[in-house]
């Protein structure tokens, strides 16, 4: 290793640039957080790409129409609920 570096041309910020991603704060409910690093960790995964996958799927299945198939379930679990 050089006793000197030259960082004259250096830039702040992240060692690897990401592209796709964003590094945010947010604030969560410590049960849902909780109930997700638990799952994470029994996985063997990251909660946090958990969390991502999760919020993928939801905006997924708002962009998706409903198939019968779907409806249908939701009509059962409706009609169960009610008597």
């Amino acid at each position: 290793m050089r006793k000197e570096y030259d960082f004259s041309k250096g830039k702040r910020g992240p060692v690897v640039s990401s592209r796709r991603k964003t590094r945010i704060t947010i604030l969560l409910d410590s049960d849902i957080l909780g109930a997700f690093r638990e799952r994470a960790e029994s996985a063997g995964r990251g909660y946090q790409t958990m969390i991502n996958e999760a919020l993928r799927e939801y905006l997924d299945r708002l962009q998706r129409p409903i198939d019968a198939q779907t409806l249908r379930r939701i009509l059962r679990q409706e009609l169960r609920r009610t008597g």
